[in-house]
């Protein structure tokens, strides 16, 4: 297995400041005595595909240089390839269960990376700010690692990975709306997105069930989240009991608030004391199942997708996380 941290870029990240400061912070990570390898996206994907390519030439640990969706890309590129049962072919060392796991650190150049605000201790920061910069280049520089779950999304036509959140509703209406027309507005687009979205507020079912549930809800809801970790859009702290080594799908639901009672309880989103209003609910799971009747767009680790989900289980500590 190769050691050295193959650092997969997205120079275009963060508005183009990710390619500015990204020379900087290797050389210093460099000069700390970690081994880096670079390679640069130019496109969606490019992540995915680097990563998958670097996972079979024996790279093992891999830097996320960018922003959520950069994440979330190389976590696609390392499964499912990470979960198969190695060949005896392959040699010896190759039937060790620890030499399939992945390890991912970070590099928060771009407009925000929400998993790692759950080990900055910082509520009132962007994680890619400097403090949260700060975090991950010490992280990297003192070799800290801790197991991390990964959620699986089956969908339809196949699967997809996370270890941040995946929504549906409200949140996934504000990540769509940001995506389409505010894409470069960073955490004003977030802002903007939200009070457009609450103009038109919709409140609709659907249906899910987890284990111990004989029947799908199918009430109407603002939204439902799928978490395993606590934060997203930056600061937004929509699942503040999620754990991301708990072997648990924290998915939390608020059911159909009105306009008014929303716009009085908005800025719980951002401390996590949604949880507490009467129509919210949060329940740790192991699986949930969908009955939907059509696909729904959703959010997942900040990429808006357009998928016909069926279920969601988890990887119990199948990556390992820099934090």
């Amino acid at each position: 297995m190769n050691d050295t941290f193959l650092a997969i870029i997205n120079p275009a990240a963060g508005g183009g400041r990710c390619g500015e400061r990204v020379g900087a912070a290797l050389d210093r990570l460099r000069s700390s005595g970690v081994a880096l390898e670079t390679a640069e996206t130019s496109a969606g994907g490019d992540a995915t595909k680097i990563a998958r390519e670097g996972y079979s030439r024996g790279y093992r640990k891999f830097l996320a240089v960018g922003g959520d969706g950069t994440s979330y890309e190389i976590v696609n590129g390392l499964f499912p390839d990470s979960l198969l049962t190695p060949s005896p072919a392959n040699g010896p060392s190759a039937d060790k269960p620890e030499d399939r796991i992945a390890t991912l650190g970070f590099l928060p150049l771009g407009t925000g990376n929400s998993f790692l605000r759950d080990f900055t201790g910082s509520a009132s920061s962007s994680a890619s700010d400097d403090n949260g910069l700060e975090y991950a280049m010490q992280a990297l520089e003192a070799r800290r690692s801790r197991p991390c779950d990964v959620l699986r999304l089956t969908h339809k036509d196949g699967a997809i990975y996370y270890t941040n959140l995946l929504s549906v509703g409200f949140t996934a209406d504000v990540a769509t709306l940001r995506h389409r027309r505010f894409q470069g507005l960073g955490q004003f687009g977030y802002l903007l997105s939200i009070f457009m979205c609450l103009a038109r507020l919709d409140r609709r079912p659907f249906p899910v069930r987890f284990e111990g549930q004989q029947k799908f809800d199918t009430r109407p809801c603002l939204f439902l989240t799928f978490n395993n970790s606590k934060f997203t859009g930056g600061t937004m702290m929509i699942a503040p009991d999620a754990i991301t080594d708990d072997g648990l799908i924290e998915y939390v639901r608020w059911g159909p608030i009105g306009r008014l009672g929303l716009i009085k309880n908005l800025s719980t989103l951002y401390d996590g004391t949604h949880t507490r209003h009467p129509l919210a609910e949060r329940h740790a799971v192991s699986r949930i199942e969908f009955q939907l009747d059509q696909p729904v767009d959703v959010m997942v680790d900040g990429e808006v997708l357009t998928l016909d989900c069926k279920s969601i289980d988890v990887l119990s500590a199948a990556l390992r996380v820099v934090v």
